[in-house]
């Protein structure tokens, strides 16, 4: 059956959000992994030399990777390395809702209780296939801003993108990402699948995502079972 209007054809609007929020894991919050490794600065750069040969980002920021060219990216601005990082590490056999396996994209909610339900249910799924459900994990927001023109879905609960099982809606995000890459569009609005009342927001490029500073910290944890609780630390 032939898709809707709506659904080949979406709105689009200009916005603006002076605040989204993306949850970032701790580890990637904490210094270098190499450091505690040297005793000086010269061993230092020697170790960031090793570890930039196989760093996506850095392999990113200096030739381009994957789907995602150099230029794109973004440089001298507050938390780049975050920025860039949402875009150069995809996961080659498991593309996402709006974005490809070999170009990432920066998913933020308008609220930290959004971006919690989305990496919860993610995390869950996760240790799920592991067949563990005791872990403690910890977050950071990472708070920006974004404004352009933006496909709208907020009122398409329905539309093909937002099917709840990733094999029907990833698919359907992926095409409409595609056209909207293609149309210049900076992303896409669209209601939270895992978290009822919430919106979410897809930058479909580097230099969308503005005034990055870092925020509150939040601790997930599972006590055995799939449900998980979360607090501030």
């Amino acid at each position: 059956m032939a898709g809707s209007e709506a659904d080949e054809h979406p709105p689009q609007i200009r916005e603006a959000f002076e605040r989204t929020v993306r949850l970032v894991s701790s580890a990637r919050l904490r210094d270098a992994v190499m450091t505690p490794l040297a005793d000086s600065a010269e061993e230092l750069d020697l170790l960031a030399e090793i570890e930039g040969a196989t760093s996506s980002r850095l392999i990113a920021e200096e030739r381009g990777i994957g789907g995602l060219t150099a230029d794109e990216l973004v440089h001298g601005v507050p938390h780049a390395k975050f920025i860039n990082a949402s875009f150069a590490y995809a996961k080659p056999r498991a593309p996402n809702r709006f974005n490809p396996a070999n170009r990432g994209a920066w998913y933020a909610a308008l609220d930290t209780e959004t971006c919690i339900a989305e990496v919860g249910y993610h995390l869950t799924q996760a240790l799920s296939d592991a067949g563990d459900f005791d872990t403690v994990v910890e977050y950071g927001e990472m708070i920006a801003s974004m404004s352009g023109v933006f496909i709208d879905l907020r009122h398409l609960p329905d539309h093909p993108s937002l099917d709840p099982a990733p094999e029907k809606g990833y698919p359907a995000g992926n095409a409409l990402a595609a056209q909207a890459r293609a149309e210049g569009h900076n992303g896409i609005i669209y209601p939270s699948v895992r978290h009822e009342t919430g919106t979410c927001i897809a930058a479909l490029w580097p230099n969308v995502v503005q005034s990055v500073v870092q925020g509150a910290m939040y601790r997930l944890t599972w006590s055995g079972a799939p449900e998980f609780a979360w607090e501030a630390i």
